[in-house]
């Protein structure tokens, strides 16, 4: 007779992220400390005193001036309590070498006139099995991400809020390219160098610095603060820029980034809705899946760069989008295979996504007449990038909303696409193009210069 066991057992049972339960050490029952709103300081000790507990914060106020240390396995918090930190120099929540961590239901925020920050709202470092969910992590405006992950494993975060991330700051390129430049900069979630990671059901918006106008004026956005004389310039540096000192992509971050492109590897993005970004979804990884979510009103909707490789884009909104929707492109960290690995781009899947609205966004005013275009499929930053290679597009909609009518000043009329191309296709002699790119079954409205640059029959 023959025994089979269940794929699920099978798959449980040697995965390779599975973390040993010889890793997580049991703690001794105790009395369990008691948290309340007056002794704010009786979170910490409750840590420290009891860990591998999930402590549970009563509703109520906690301020804070130092950060909370999570360093102890099986250990968390849970409860409708909001922790206010009262130091923009200090993260709220720091979690670290610590296995089987849960954060639920607690609110994370900053005191009023500090919530322009130069710390994290979570930081997590070789923290494996942690799971994060129904967590609002509000107002921590910082070029630091809101919540970030550096060298974990097996990381859920679930139906969390993150809303207001970014700030005014500036971007120092000083050492690169010789300037640096005032900005709005955060970034919602960031996953760095870590594997296995599941963010589902999120919502990230920012509601207090959108690139208007008036804020460009207002804080000199894109204006630079410092310049190296006779630094040598690069094709991502052009004469223009240089001589006017002045660079248009000040509006920097992203909702949800995935970076360290060689180490960061199994991760989905699923059912999340972004609102008003810089750019959306920015990948660098690997087997990445970024499927059913709505990004709505971000100059850039997503991009999967710097060597991200099967990554499948599938059935998701992009809505009010202004440069790209979808872009697809080596970086310059994207390589062939020689003293190092292979770190390159392709073997991807964009299928059923639906884009509308495109040129409808906040930054429609920024970006005219610079190769705007829904669908991008992009040559490398530099001669020696890999190109982009073997992708499937199918079944996507470009949506061309003017022709239905755009309302102004109470008259409705058909207007002019907002891109040239619903799909373009970049490359040269010097930096190669994508290679095999294979259509079938989209819908494409024509931009002002038709459906593509190139042929799609490939």
């Amino acid at each position: 007779m023959k025994i089979f066991l269940p794929l699920v057992l099978l798959l449980v049972a040697c995965h390779p992220d599975q973390i040993p339960p010889e890793e997580v050490p049991t703690t001794p029952e105790s009395p369990q400390p008691i948290i309340t709103p007056e002794s704010p300081q009786s979170i910490q000790q409750a840590f420290d005193q009891a860990p591998g507990r999930i402590h549970y914060l009563p509703p109520g106020d906690y301020p804070i001036s130092a950060k909370l240390v999570i360093n102890k396995h099986n250990t968390g918090l849970a409860g409708p309590g909001r922790i206010i930190q009262m130091n923009p120099n200090m993260p709220i929540l720091e979690i670290e070498n610590a296995n089987n961590v849960q954060i639920r239901d607690v609110t994370l925020t900053r005191a009023e006139g500090q919530m322009d920050a130069d710390a994290n709202g979570i930081i997590a470092a070789n923290a494996h099995n942690l799971t994060i969910a129904n967590v609002q992590v509000l107002d921590n405006r910082s070029q630091k991400p809101a919540i970030s992950f550096a060298a974990c494993r097996g990381v859920r975060v679930i139906d969390c809020t993150i809303q207001n991330y970014s700030r005014i700051a500036v971007d120092d390129r000083t050492k690169s390219s010789g300037f640096a430049f005032n900005c709005i900069d955060g970034s919602g979630i960031n996953v760095n160098g870590s594997r296995s990671v599941l963010i589902r059901g999120c919502r990230i918006v920012e509601l207090n610095l959108l690139p208007s106008p008036e804020n460009k004026e207002k804080f000199q956005l894109g204006k630079w603060v410092k310049k190296v004389e006779g630094a040598p310039l690069s094709h991502l540096v052009p004469r223009d820029m240089w001589d006017k000192e002045y660079s248009n992509n000040w509006h920097q971050g992203s909702a949800l980034v995935v970076t360290n492109p060689s180490d960061s590897d199994y991760v989905q993005i699923i059912g999340n809705q972004i609102e008003n970004a810089a750019q959306g979804i920015d990948i660098h990884g690997d087997h990445v899946i970024v499927a059913n979510n709505i990004v709505n009103n971000a100059f850039i909707g997503m991009k999967a760069m710097h060597g991200a490789r099967n990554v499948l884009i599938i059935g998701n909104q992009f809505s009010k989008n202004d440069l790209w929707s979808i872009g697809l492109m080596p970086g310059v960290s994207s390589q062939a295979a020689g003293a190092k690995p292979a770190n390159v781009d392709g073997g991807s899947i964009i299928a059923n996504n639906i884009i509308s609205d495109f040129g409808y966004g906040s930054s429609q005013w920024i970006w005219p007449g610079q190769d705007n275009c829904p669908i991008r499929l992009d040559r490398g930053q530099v001669p020696e990038n890999p190109p982009l290679t073997d992708v499937l597009i199918q079944g996507n909609i470009v949506y061309d909303t003017g022709r239905d009518k755009v309302v102004v000043d109470g008259v409705a009329n058909v207007v002019p696409p907002r891109y040239d191309y619903a799909v373009y296709v970049s490359g040269d002699e010097v930096t190669r193009g994508p290679v095999g790119l294979h259509f079938s079954d989209n819908l494409f409205h024509p931009g002002l210069k038709g459906v593509s640059n190139v042929s799609l029959d490939r």
